[in-house]
């Protein structure tokens, strides 16, 4: 793998990581696209670690306070740590056992288009019409963690994507888009941690040799890349919505589908 190769899906990677565009649709049609070979277990395996870091180094205060609250049984933040450790458990639970034949099964061009397309359209619906009520991160409720975390388990396929399936069903809860966007990155965290572990076991598991600097670059593009776009995008819903990314979302699943 090149270095040009490994900058560019790192910063597919760090960027799709959060947007709610899907990565895994982007790792799977960009090297497609470009004429170059699937990249490696190991390469997708690191740079998912370094979404990993961003998200942590983004929201290290709200991780602080929720791992010091879990610690001190802190009713908000200690029982948000709990919410996110159970919403987290279905998607883990499906992972284990399907994510091989989901990663056989819906890997073609056409189920991701329509992912893109069908997941676009949801988000759309439940930006505009979902009932927001601007309610701190730390004060969701177990019905709408649940909800969100259910709602994952569907981002195992690509083209879905992991940050705009949970949002759209943290609006559709009743969440605020910063709320809904800001649990959505937190809920990631053990998501984003079990599938970078999944992907090193198997690589340890096969002996596979692994390319080094590559993978440095593209750890460090998908870790700098993802910080960048979780900041500016918390401060960009603050006056925005997700209407133009659901749209962008279903075009572009259109041209996927039929050019």
């Amino acid at each position: 793998m090149s270095l040009l190769h490994a900058f560019i899906l790192g910063l597919v990677q760090g960027i799709a990581e959060f947007l709610p565009i899907s990565s895994s649709g982007f790792l799977v049609l960009v090297p497609e696209w470009l004429g170059w070979p699937q990249q490696g277990l190991s390469f997708d395996a690191f740079i998912h670690l370094g979404t990993l870091a961003a998200v942590l180094v983004a929201l290290s205060g709200d991780v602080g306070r929720i791992v010091w609250g879990v610690v001190k049984r802190d009713r908000l933040w200690g029982g948000l740590g709990w919410k996110i450790i159970l919403a987290t458990i279905p998607v883990l639970l499906v992972g284990f056992f399907a994510q091989d034949f989901i990663e056989t099964t819906f890997r073609a061009k056409e189920c991701v288009a329509a992912s893109f397309i069908v997941w676009g359209i949801v988000l759309f619906v439940t930006d505009r019409w979902g009932r927001k009520k601007h309610a701190p991160v730390e004060k969701i409720s177990w019905k709408q963690s649940l909800t969100t975390g259910c709602a994952q388990v569907i981002s195992l396929i690509p083209g879905t994507s992991r940050s705009g399936i949970t949002i759209s069903a943290g609006l559709a809860t009743g969440l605020s888009r910063e709320t809904a966007t800001r649990f959505s990155f937190l809920l990631g965290i053990p998501a984003i941690a079990a599938a970078g572990g999944y992907h090193l076991l198997q690589l340890w598991e096969k002996g596979s040799v692994v390319e080094w600097l590559p993978i440095l670059v593209g750890w460090l593009t998908a870790f700098f890349s993802a910080f960048i776009t979780i900041r500016l995008l918390l401060i960009f819903l603050r006056r925005a919505s997700y209407a133009w990314i659901a749209v962008a979302r279903v075009a572009l699943g259109i041209f996927i589908l039929f050019f």
